[in-house]
């Protein structure tokens, strides 16, 4: 497409770390022209390992293509320096506790006056409101806070973390996303701005929509490992092969798993997994674990059973696939000319600039 979505849109993001930043890295991969605020010194990712030459990479793979202003926003000329950004600004993103912004002189109200159009976009671990609105938190919080955690948490001796950052991402990066991209759709019927409150934890419920329902239904909830996604049946588990490596089966469909338990040669009896799971799951377990995953593969693949290998990430990153999907033609580059890798964001290609798939990082300021 000659325009990009997101072509004239200038964001100002006053945010750090993931959930901002990820957002406005989305939405400058659609066209968006991003400004990135920092503080003297430059915001905290910049120090985070590991280093990508004198860089670091997470920083870098996280701000590709973005613009950097550094300012003590304490000052008292932050303001003034601010105020032509601020007026020619579509978006203004923050992540601060709830506050910050309104002791820094650059409150919603504030930032209104100056601009009245803007669309002022709040990421909070809480929400702008509620007794815990400004509690500190991390990822782990929210998902625990919202009870979606409690769903998975693996065995009571040995919990397990979850490996995603559900909060951070999906309720921060992807709830801010879409409402400001209704929030632009707004503004082009009416040109009026506004102010949009988007809480990790409470975006986290989203995550246990089919609990909630259950729970809902019946007046009970699962509890740990009680559904079928988080480990009660044997139609979805990992089962080790004999080398180590792990079998996803999640077929779920009984047309998948009358396939699967041919070819590992279940006995009729236990393929009635609802009469007795665990003993299903043991038994499956066993049959796995007695040849490696080289024996089993070929045929899974051949019967499209919803099995599959457990990959390791670098394994996936060489996945002819994905290759040719094109998730990874997009760059960083540093100002030695070396590249690395860009962050794989959901966008698809033709909202995306297919000419200029390297792009630089910012430098401080």
């Amino acid at each position: 497409m000659t325009q990009l979505p997101l072509s004239g849109i200038k964001i100002l993001d006053f945010s750090t770390l993931l959930p901002g930043p990820l957002a406005s890295l989305i939405m400058a991969e659609a066209g968006a022209e991003v400004l990135k605020v920092e503080r003297p010194g430059g915001e905290d990712l910049r120090t985070y390992p590991p280093k990508w030459g004198k860089h670091s990479g997470p920083f870098a793979a996280m701000n590709r293509g973005k613009k950097s202003l550094e300012i003590d926003l304490r000052s008292e000329n932050a303001l003034d320096i601010l105020r032509p950004h601020i007026e020619e600004a579509d978006i203004l993103l923050e992540q601060f506790r709830p506050g910050v912004m309104e002791r820094l002189g650059l409150s919603y109200e504030a930032i209104k006056k100056i601009n009245p159009s803007i669309i002022y976009c709040s990421i909070t671990s809480y929400g702008q409101t509620g007794p815990r609105a400004k509690e500190a938190g991390h990822d782990l919080n929210f998902v625990a806070s919202a009870g979606v955690l409690s769903f998975s948490t693996g065995p009571d001796d040995a919990p397990v973390l979850p490996p995603y950052l559900v909060g951070d991402i999906g309720g921060g990066t992807m709830p801010a996303i879409i409402n400001i991209l209704l929030a632009l759709r707004v503004k082009d019927q009416t040109g009026e701005g506004t102010h949009l409150d988007i809480s990790m934890a409470d975006n986290s419920f989203t995550f246990a929509a089919f609990l909630h329902a259950a729970g809902q239904a019946t007046g009970e909830y699962p509890g740990n490992g009680d559904w079928i996604l988080t480990g009660s049946s044997p139609r979805y588990q990992l089962y080790p092969a004999a080398d180590g490596r792990l079998i996803a089966c999640a077929a779920i469909e009984q047309k998948f798993w009358d396939r699967f338990t041919s070819i590992i040669e279940l006995e009729d009896d236990l393929k009635k997994d609802w009469i007795n799971p665990e003993r299903t799951k043991a038994r499956v377990a066993e049959l796995i674990k007695d040849k490696p995953s080289s024996h089993w593969l070929p045929q899974f693949e051949t019967a499209d059973c919803c099995v599959t290998l457990v990959k390791q990430f670098e394994e996936a990153l060489s996945d002819p696939h994905f290759i040719e999907r094109g998730l990874f033609e997009y760059k960083v580059e540093q100002s030695d000319g070396s590249v690395m890798g860009a962050t794989v964001v959901p966008i698809v290609p033709q909202f995306r600039d297919s000419k200029s798939k390297t792009k630089p990082f910012p430098e401080l300021g």
